[in-house]
């Protein structure tokens, strides 16, 4: 039986393992279909934990490179099957080939012709030079006050000068991890998270708890326990059309969460950056516990991904460290980005396009209803994806590989799980990544197909 060899290798255990199959695979010592190893003999003859090798077997499924088989084991997927479409290299929205369900992306197209109309505006103007330069560490004022006003529209009062302009959203989470927590600090995070934080923290040498959620998010008596016996320095979470389950937190437990940050001196950090597509949402922890918050947003999952701009409202005992964070991982964010979304604040038109975004999803869950005919979905009128909870005889791996076999990427719920004992038997599908009406529609109805077929029948067919 084949077992990786682990000497030489660097980074977390479970990396090493996952190199070390995409290697052999690549080198052609695994072939397809050769089982591997049940986890629990992995982790034995490796001398690691048994969560360690069921960490490493989900990432290795995660990267299309092996897929689990109810009561048979787990193999390595064919050459043409695994890493095709469904790696992270490219963000590009193709308009042939497999049907990407699995980004969560706005939808394209709204902010172009605005965005022209302001370039257009700067060039003729003159005086681009100050936004060509570089700049202090500080955010032109003007700036500042348009973060300030979008953070208004999200619900949060917040004076300019606790406002700090970043490139987007996980930059803003980013610079808050670099500047507020040390090597060896204690993070804590929704049981399904977003998993960019994880590597945020693991590079940053920052150690991650979780917190245990129900079908309402977050639970606030969990977060209490954890703080009396962990000491945690920050809690990362999503509180509106939370990745992946599209849970919002209601107004009681972001006042209980509010209230446990202040007594245990717990800085909360909210990213809201789908908060704008969410109109009765409650009003933000921020706006309950500001001096134990940092708030993070952004116009990318609103207005336009890739203006890259996005905004904190920090303590102000926080600010020098935050924008320290920010000199030090880009020096400053583009101040010609900056200008462009904030024109595009103060004339109102960010807000519009925001609307324009929460229409288009709207229309699109309204199809999702049609087209899945299952009370197994978790889904907000106006959120970009959704979470389908999968029928009892299907694992969420076997369920994404068959998607991918039929043309259809998705993600599976172990991807958001930071330990994998709380993963669940679900996929998230993002419903805006994909321009393409029709693609959309094709999609979701061969996904309504696979949940008829049992996934005995599914495996016989592999």
């Amino acid at each position: 039986m084949w077992l990786p060899k682990l000497s030489g290798r660097t980074g977390p255990r479970y990396l090493q393992i996952v190199e070390a199959i995409a290697g052999a695979i690549d080198s052609g010592a695994l072939t397809p279909g050769t089982r591997l190893p049940p986890h629990r003999e992995l982790a034995y003859r490796l001398g690691v934990s048994a969560n360690t090798a069921s960490r490493a077997y989900a990432e290795a499924v995660r990267r299309a490179l092996l897929v689990g088989e109810v009561g048979r084991g787990t193999f390595v997927l064919a050459p043409d099957e695994h890493r095709h479409g469904d790696t992270p290299a490219s963000l590009r929205r193709q308009a042939s080939g497999p049907i990407d369900l699995s980004r969560n992306l706005p939808l394209p197209g709204f902010a172009e012709p605005h965005i022209q109309r302001v370039l257009g505006e700067l060039a003729g103007e003159g005086g681009l030079a100050p936004l060509l330069d570089y700049q202090t560490d500080r955010d032109p004022i003007r700036h500042a006050e348009a973060g300030a006003a979008w953070l208004t529209h999200n619900g949060l009062e917040a004076a300019p000068a606790r406002v700090v302009t970043t490139m987007g959203g996980q930059h803003g989470v980013l610079s808050t991890l670099m500047g507020a927590l040390r090597p060896g600090d204690l993070l804590l995070t929704e049981a399904l998270t977003y998993t960019p934080v994880c590597a945020m923290a693991e590079r940053l040498g920052v150690r991650i708890e979780t917190v245990a959620m129900d079908a309402d998010g977050l639970i606030p008596e969990a977060l209490e326990e954890v703080c009396r016996h962990a000491r945690p320095a920050a809690l990362y979470l999503t509180p509106t059309l939370q990745a992946p389950t599209t849970v919002t937190l209601s107004e009681a437990r972001r006042q209980v969460i509010a209230g446990i940050a202040e007594a245990h001196d717990l800085l909360v950090i909210e990213d809201d950056v789908f908060a704008p597509l969410k109109t009765d949402r409650p009003l933000p922890i921020a706006a309950a516990a500001p001096e134990h918050t940092v708030y993070v947003t952004s116009l990318s999952k609103s207005v336009a991904p890739g203006l890259r701009v996005g905004f904190l409202s920090a303590p102000p005992r926080l600010v020098p460290a935050l924008r320290h964070a920010i000199n030090l991982s880009v020096w400053m964010t583009p101040p010609l980005n900056a200008e462009v979304a904030a024109r595009l604040i103060e004339d109102g038109t960010a807000g519009r396009l925001a609307g324009e975004q929460r229409a288009a999803a709207a229309h699109r869950q309204r199809l999702v209803r049609a087209i899945l005919d299952t009370n197994d979905i978790a889904a907000d009128p106006h959120g970009l994806h959704v979470w389908l909870r999968l029928p009892d005889d299907w694992r969420a791996d076997t369920f994404k590989a068959q998607c991918q076999r039929e043309g259809v990427l998705v993600s599976e719920g172990r991807s958001f799980a930071v330990k994998a004992k709380d993963a669940p038997e679900a996929i998230r599908l993002c419903l805006s990544h994909e321009p393409d009406h029709a693609r959309l529609e094709r999609g979701l109805e061969t996904i309504a197909h696979l949940l008829q077929v049992p996934s005995i029948q599914a495996m016989v067919e592999l």
